[in-house]
């Protein structure tokens, strides 16, 4: 097909007069700078975004504490206090005080039960409630049989009754030092044998260095003037009260103005 194509354009010239010039055929090998071409390298691909490997979240364990029910102690139960008791183990009286001068109250019988109550701070006197008595009272220790420990009661005051009183405490009173005897007067009272029960003393003395609870008592109104030995060297002053005693009870005490040695 080439070679053809190549005579027909000859003749074409040679027939216009035109210098011929021969062109050589084209050959089907590439030309030296086809043949030095170089080839371009492919593209390289452009690698993408790396994936970027992140760890996941690692669980961090978490302590927890977990509080363990502990046996929680119930309410404790407080303990009811048992006064001690007493029972009778002679014929006597339970008194007003703590003394053996103060006024009767009621009588007792062996046997007789009741509970301490109460204790007095300068005796061993008891203060009792008898279960056969609707008041309490105050007996000595040795008319009676205590079961329990009398240190766990408190200390009482003598409550001395002064309701339904007639009478007004001792007047005219005089009070004396002659060295270590004091001696106290005063003027009658007059009371009716009915309800005529004396006179009471009540004081503090000084006698070896001790300040001693003193108490004394008279049977009646005739009896006006009681002496009792007071010594000097004790820390606190000596004092004293006296009462009218009759038998509904006491009358508010005359404090006596007593005398330092």
């Amino acid at each position: 097909m080439l070679l053809s194509t190549w005579l027909i354009i000859t003749l074409i010239l040679t027939s216009c007069n035109l210098p011929v010039r021969l062109v050589p055929a084209p050959s089907s090998r590439p030309s030296p700078e086809a043949a030095t071409a170089t080839d371009s390298p492919l593209p390289t691909s452009t690698p993408g975004p790396s994936a970027t490997l992140t760890a996941l979240p690692t669980e961090t364990a978490t302590l927890t504490l977990t509080a363990t029910a502990s046996n929680t102690p119930g309410p404790t139960e407080t303990p009811t206090f048992t006064f001690p008791s007493v029972t009778v183990n002679q014929q006597a009286h339970c008194r007003y005080g703590p003394a053996r001068a103060h006024l009767h109250a009621a009588d007792l019988y062996p046997g007789d039960t009741g509970t301490v109550r109460g204790r007095f701070r300068y005796s061993q006197w008891l203060y009792v409630k008898f279960d056969k008595l609707d008041y309490f009272c105050w007996v000595a220790p040795s008319v009676v049989t205590v079961t329990g420990d009398v240190t766990t009661v408190l200390y009482t005051e003598p409550n001395l009754p002064v309701y339904g009183v007639r009478y007004g405490p001792p007047e005219n009173i005089r009070v004396t030092r002659d060295g270590d005897k004091v001696t106290i007067r005063w003027d009658v009272v007059n009371m009716t044998l009915d309800h005529d029960r004396g006179y009471f003393l009540e004081m503090f003395v000084c006698q070896g260095g001790r300040l001693i609870w003193w108490t004394f008592s008279y049977p009646n109104k005739d009896n006006t003037s009681y002496t009792v030995t007071d010594e000097a060297g004790c820390a606190a002053p000596s004092s004293g009260k006296l009462y009218t005693v009759e038998k509904y009870g006491y009358s508010s005490p005359a404090i006596l103005a007593w005398p330092p040695p």
